[in-house]
């Protein structure tokens, strides 16, 4: 499997130059993959989307990238709202072709130098009646320029000198207005290294919960074959056994990193959820809505505050005062809330089912087999249980085991916990008819199945059995979102999970830090990596939303492939932040 085609568009405008492309693809199988990068600084609505497939994906405009998989993931468009200059430099990509349509009249010129480090060899560049300033930037950004007669093109063309390919001929977007008889051809003297050998498509995840399941998907996708370890019979027996998990994204007034995480990936689950076969129908679960209701009056002002200030699109959240939360609650609350339409709640085991299922004949079970041991030997890695038999071998591995991560060697020093939960199970009856989830200091969800959940605790032991003090606690935080509910006599009922978090409750997801091997450490890629494994821990209480992006950055970072979040984002997110935390703390 060849890498993709990957264009960098930084003025998406209305998409014709994508649709144009995405048609071309459609036409021509043999062609591979097209990656499509898009900075839109203002995109057009999904109402405005032609084609049913990309308007049933397309986001709430909101900030951030976008990824939406087209034609069962052989055409990508990374859809990046904002200005370019902001949203270039965040952007690890190695792009073959760029569109650079004209700049207006007193708006900044796209930095030269944001694109020529991305440029590979034999990448072309068309831009849109480019001036003498704008042809200086290029030059002194290592390119070089030509200018040829082209009577029909109203892009400008460029190419790298040591190209081993003459230059793509692709047309103009019709919004980049340039002179009719001009086209100008860039070159860049300082290509982009070669591409690193394609991986070997073989792995082994560990762990079938929403992480290790989601993991499979994207990988059997991208056509690895996956060997799946789980040491119970079936998926989605530890913290991912819940019966109910609530997908909702954060909001904070300074749009901080957990915030600006949450909603790519909440967004991103919900287009993955669509194209596995839709919440409720390929799995458990419905798009109810979730209605977050304010503490007290002091933080509903921030709530609506928030709202406000970042004038986010109402399908993605609303502000409600207290008489609309009420009427929506169907009981009286007394400060109001934030409502999530799009938000909702899954069974995380009926979730993992489909995920596996969608793999396909490339994903082979090992179930009933827990993995204790990790060992390299001639560049494969072996995973053996603890009789010390061998389970399976390939040359990659993602530890998708939750807080068991910290039984092996090279995981063992991530700084993980084991966060106790208990959720209380109630009949319908008990609690006032709802047909949304509510959360405060606690979440309730609509009847399922005859159940309703109620909960959930954050504990620092490590009791498995339920416990009358912990209902009790889910039963005081639920009368106070329904002051209605029987609380008094509820039998005891529920069910208790072990939550796998790191410190910052952000999750792990790359390539597995290799401490011993730690020296003096000043950045990211200073950190030693154990060659081959990886790691998709730490989800916490959110593993419902983390799961499909967080294996989506994986595969990607396996690929070779564009990332799916911003640069800083997928900072956040590796498995070496905190050895180096801990080095600079320490040098």
């Amino acid at each position: 499997m060849s890498g993709p085609h990957v264009v960098l568009d930084t003025g998406f405008g209305r998409g014709e130059q994508f649709l144009r492309l995405w048609a071309e693809w459609q036409a021509a199988p043999a062609r591979g993959a097209l990656h499509y990068l898009a900075i839109a600084p203002r995109p057009p609505a999904a109402a405005d989307i032609a084609p049913a497939q990309l308007r049933a994906l397309w986001p709430p405009l909101v900030p951030g990238l976008h990824r939406i998989l087209l034609d069962d993931g052989r055409v990508t468009l990374d859809l990046m709202i904002g200005p370019a200059e902001a949203l270039l430099p965040q952007i690890e990509a190695r792009v073959d072709a760029f569109h650079v349509p004209a700049v207006a009249a007193g708006a900044p010129a796209i930095p030269a130098r944001a694109l020529a480090r991305l440029a590979v060899r034999g990448a072309t560049l068309w831009a849109g009646a480019p001036d003498e300033a704008q042809a200086w930037a290029l030059r002194a950004a290592g390119f070089a320029c030509e200018v040829v007669p082209d009577p029909t093109e109203g892009m400008a063309a460029a190419t790298r000198p040591d190209a081993d390919a003459a230059p793509a001929t692709a047309g103009a977007a019709p919004e980049a207005a340039a002179p009719p008889d001009l086209r100008g051809v860039y070159a860049s003297r300082k290509p982009q290294a070669a591409a690193p050998a394609a991986p070997e498509r073989r792995a082994i995840v560990v762990g079938a919960g929403v992480a290790g399941s989601a993991a499979c998907e994207r990988l059997c996708a991208h056509g690895w074959d996956v060997t799946l370890i789980e040491r119970h019979a079936e998926p989605a027996q530890e913290a991912s056994g819940n019966l109910a998990g609530i997908f909702m994204p954060l909001l904070s007034k300074d749009d901080n990193i957990p915030t600006r995480l949450s909603r790519a990936a909440f967004l991103f689950a919900l287009r993955q959820w669509v194209r596995l076969g839709g919440v409720g129908r390929a799995f458990a679960g419905a798009s109810c809505g979730v209605l977050q209701l304010a503490r007290d009056a002091g933080h509903a002002a921030v709530q609506r505050e928030v709202v406000e200030a970042w004038n986010y699109p109402t399908e993605y959240v609303r502000w409600l005062d207290a008489a609309a939360a009420s009427a929506r609650l169907g009981s009286t609350t007394p400060h109001g809330g934030w409502l999530f339409e799009q938000g909702g709640w899954a069974r995380p085991s009926s979730l993992c089912a489909a995920l596996l299922d969608a793999c396909g004949a490339r994903l082979r079970r090992v179930f009933l087999a827990e993995a204790l041991d990790l060992r390299r030997v001639d560049g494969r890695w072996q995973v053996r249980d603890a009789a010390g038999a061998l389970v399976a071998e390939a040359p990659t591995v993602v530890l998708a085991t939750g807080a068991g991560a910290r039984a092996l060697a090279q995981s063992a020093p991530l700084p993980l916990q084991a966060l106790r939960g208990q959720v209380t199970h109630l009949a319908p009856e008990r609690v006032p008819a709802q047909s949304l989830v509510v959360c405060r200091e606690a979440y309730i969800t609509p009847p399922f199945e005859g159940v309703i959940c109620a909960g959930a605790t954050y504990d620092d032991d490590a009791d498995p059995a339920l416990r009358a003090a912990s209902q009790q606690e889910n039963m005081a935080r639920l009368a106070e979102i329904l002051p209605a509910v029987r609380v008094a006599d509820a039998p005891l009922a529920g069910r208790v999970g072990f939550r796998c978090a790191a410190p910052d409750r952000l999750p792990l997801a790359g390539a597995l830090p290799d401490y011993p091997s730690a020296g003096r450490l000043e950045r990211l890629r200073d950190v030693p990596r154990h060659p081959g494994l990886h790691c998709l821990l730490g989800y916490a209480s959110r593993g419902i939303i983390w799961a499909p992006l967080m294996a989506e950055l994986l595969v990607s970072q396996l690929e070779g492939l564009p990332a799916p979040l911003e640069a800083n984002l997928a900072a956040a997110l590796d498995p070496g932040r905190f050895l180096l935390k801990e080095r600079r703390r320490s040098q």
